[in-house]
């Protein structure tokens, strides 16, 4: 191979035929084909890895391809241990107690599936329990979120004998755990999966070939541009173009100039592609998982044995978080993919709905990111049609449950969703009628103000005419005791329950550790370098997660997945800028289908030519003399091999120094999630004493009393006793 001497803009390159060509025609050869693509690849810059192995040894594409395979193999092992870790780490109390219900609510909860799976569904949603909450009894049916119960049911119903109930109970808190972290892994995937350069520009191909990029609508599901919030931010966005902008670029030219190279702080070689299963994406992806998998805040609501809703709602609320940021990928006109995963999103909530009551929080954060998005200028009709399909089929399906029924519509704290939802249809119809009537900007401005007036007064007037009748309800007293102190809601069983309390600063410690503090970075890097629609979810999120568990110490398990996501978006770009500064190269899955398929074609490399637009072979134009360039033939200067040899080393040292230190808090932080986890494994009906000589024994009184309170008290005896053991007693 030799170099190819360079053209000017209006020429194009061309392969010449073979002499065993069908057809001599076909001179001017597009940039993406096969002989123009490997021609242009050979004149790449060798990486680290083409160095080591070597020209004679090994091709480009070959060595890229071993590459990609090792990095494949390790990220899909790690993946696998990911999931083993979270299931392990969740099996502490099984290991130690057994197959046992834990704690007090659980014990309701078994219940309620025993006698669903018994009795089945039209039985079970017409149950009245009398044996509960004495004299008044409970309606079970109508009164439970019964997802968490029928999902027991299909799977011992699936397993059939080889598993009891009760186990199936016992292993759901730990199935779904690892479910959930494999979602919330996906999360910080989304939020990288990305295009580096803005909508036109220049950058590099998988192939090695500098094309121009465009972000057009070709190819509408192509994954939109990354920026920042700043840019979106009206008045801010004018000193961010004039000022940091300018600022930041004279930083990246004079790094250039200096180390002859930008460091890997722009995203290159392959800047402008689509970055879908590529690194850092992958890297956050194994990143966030990893951390959630062991997280304390998330383990403390999943153990095995800790058969309540939040052990799947999280799994409910992390598969609707990122199938919404799922369905906002793409370009603006994306909207057939927004539609499906839109739909997606829309049925995930309504298993949320079906698990938890903290489904409130689910539908308020989507609507507030996607009313956030149209006030930072960025609404777009596949905005719309992921919200549309999300809102409508989530809320159809929500009024199906019971313990729901017409609430989305008629509690005043899922009137805000429902308001974005309505608005979000007005918007959409002032941008149809704009450009099929081509208004201007001031003739849109003026049809919307018409169309938003009109339904503010109608708005108006329905509100004016169902208040008086009681239609909406009132904000629920767990709702209320996140805005006013937790002795003030007006409700005692609420006030009573020591886990309503606010969060202190220790219990954000204890309970996320290290990630207390890289998550924040995590929120910098998504908000000042790559924000657009779906990563800008993390950050509404976020905000929204620390506000409410700030007030309520038990939301800090809303803290678990948010946390997670961030601190694997930062983990996992340092790993990825890491890995380039190593390789010189970042490793893609799809890099394994190319790179094989084309080491899999017979293909010659050729000298290229210029041609005219005849196809007419025409001479190229010499480059004007260029000190710093070297020149076709000649070896670089020893000052060139030395500078790249001094940045390539220093990128290595930085990337040694920065796992070195790295590992000992990753450790560190690994032993504390263990060692929290096993102070969560306790049934509470069971616990580990020492006797007076020392020995371990478990202490079992708690079932023992009501194993005689079974068998020497008439089935109907009345239990005076704190409504937790009321749950033991009757489970």
């Amino acid at each position: 191979r030799r170099v190819l001497p360079p053209a000017d803009t209006s020429t194009t390159m061309a392969a010449p035929a073979s002499a065993d060509a069908k057809s001599d025609k076909k001179t001017a050869a597009d940039p993406s084909s096969s002989s123009a693509a490997a021609a242009a690849a050979a004149t790449a810059t060798p990486g680290f890895i083409d160095k080591l192995l070597g020209p004679d040894l090994l091709d480009s594409a070959t060595s890229r391809f071993i590459m990609a395979s090792l990095w494949s193999i390790v990220a899909c092992q790690l993946l696998l241990k990911i999931i083993n870790e979270a299931y392990e780490i969740r099996m502490h109390a099984i290991r130690e107690y057994g197959m046992i219900i834990h704690e007090f609510d659980p014990w309701f909860n078994y219940r309620a599936t025993e006698y669903l799976y018994e009795h089945g569904w039209h039985a079970f949603k017409t149950w009245f329990d009398y044996k509960v909450w004495y004299p008044l009894g409970r309606p079970v049916g109508t009164t439970i979120y019964p997802g968490m119960q029928v999902t027991s049911v299909i799977i011992k119903t699936i397993l059939g004998d080889r598993m009891s109930l009760n186990d199936v109970c016992c292993l759901v808190p730990a199935w779904f755990g690892a479910a959930a972290t494999v979602f919330t892994g996906l999360m910080a995937y989304e939020a990288c999966v990305g295009t580096t350069l803005p909508k036109t520009g220049r950058g590099t191909s998988s192939d090695g070939v500098v094309t121009a990029v465009q972000q057009s609508t070709d190819d509408p599901s192509r994954p939109e541009a990354f920026g920042s919030i700043l840019a979106s931010i009206p008045v801010v966005n004018v000193l961010y173009r004039r000022l940091i902008l300018p600022v930041v670029d004279l930083l990246l030219r004079a790094i250039t100039w200096i180390f002859g190279s930008d460091l890997g702080l722009v995203d290159s070689p392959r800047r402008g592609t689509p970055t879908t299963l590529v690194s850092p994406a992958v890297e956050s992806f194994l990143a966030a998982a990893a951390i959630m998998s062991i997280v304390p805040a998330h383990i403390m609501r999943s153990v095995g044995g800790g058969y309540d809703n939040e052990s799947i709602a999280m799994t409910s609320m992390t598969m609707t978080f990122y199938l919404w940021m799922r369905s906002l990928r793409g370009g603006k006109e994306n909207t057939s993919g927004a539609l499906v995963w839109g739909t997606l999103a829309g049925l995930a909530y309504f298993y949320m709905v079906a698990v938890w009551g903290g489904y409130i929080f689910v539908i308020n954060i989507v609507g507030v990111h996607a009313g956030s998005l149209v006030l930072l200028g960025r609404y777009s009709s596949k905005l719309h049609r992921a919200y549309t399909a999300f809102y409508f089929i989530g809320t159809a399906l929500a009024v199906q449950i019971p313990v729901v029924g017409w609430t989305p519509i008629r509690s005043l704290e899922q009137l805000g969703p429902m308001a974005v939802f309505v608005g979000f249809q007005m918007i959409e119809y002032c941008e149809v009628m704009r450009r099929k009537n081509n208004l201007s900007r001031k003739e849109a401005w003026v049809l919307r103000g018409k169309v938003f007036g009109a339904a503010l007064l109608v708005a108006a007037v329905i509100v004016a005419a169902l208040v008086p009748t009681g239609y909406f309800g009132p904000i629920s007293a767990r709702v209320r005791g996140l805005f006013v102190k937790h002795t003030k809601t007006g409700n005692p069983l609420v006030d009573s329950v020591a886990e309503h309390q606010p969060a202190s600063a220790e219990a954000y410690l204890q309970y996320l550790h290290d990630i207390c503090y890289i998550a924040p970075v995590g929120f910098a890097i998504v908000a000042l370098v790559y924000f657009h629609d779906s990563s800008s979810f993390l950050l509404v999120y976020g905000v929204a997660a620390y506000f409410f568990s700030h007030k309520m110490v038990r939301l800090i398990l809303l803290t678990a997945p948010i946390a997670s996501a961030l601190a694997g978006v930062a983990l996992g770009r340092i790993f990825g800028w890491c890995l380039r500064g190593v390789t010189d190269y970042r490793p893609s899955f799809s890099d394994l289908l190319k790179l094989s398929s084309r080491a899999s074609d017979d293909v010659p490399v050729v000298d290229a030519e210029p041609v005219d637009s005849s196809g007419k072979p025409k001479k190229a134009k010499k480059p004007k003399a260029d000190k710093d360039k070297v020149k076709d033939g000649e070896e670089p200067s020893s000052f060139e091999e030395g500078r790249t040899f001094v940045v390539q080393l220093s990128r290595l040292v930085i990337a040694y120094m920065l796992f070195s230190s790295a590992l000992p808090f990753a450790s560190d932080f690994y032993a504390r999630c263990h060692e929290m986890a096993k102070h969560m494994s306790h049934p509470t009906i069971l616990y580990k004493a020492s006797s007076h000589s020392g020995e371990e024994v478990i202490v079992d009184d708690y079932r023992e009393a009501y194993w005689w309170l079974r068998d020497n008290t008439p089935e109907d005896a009345r239990i005076m006793a704190w409504w937790d053991y009321g749950y033991q007693i009757t489970g």
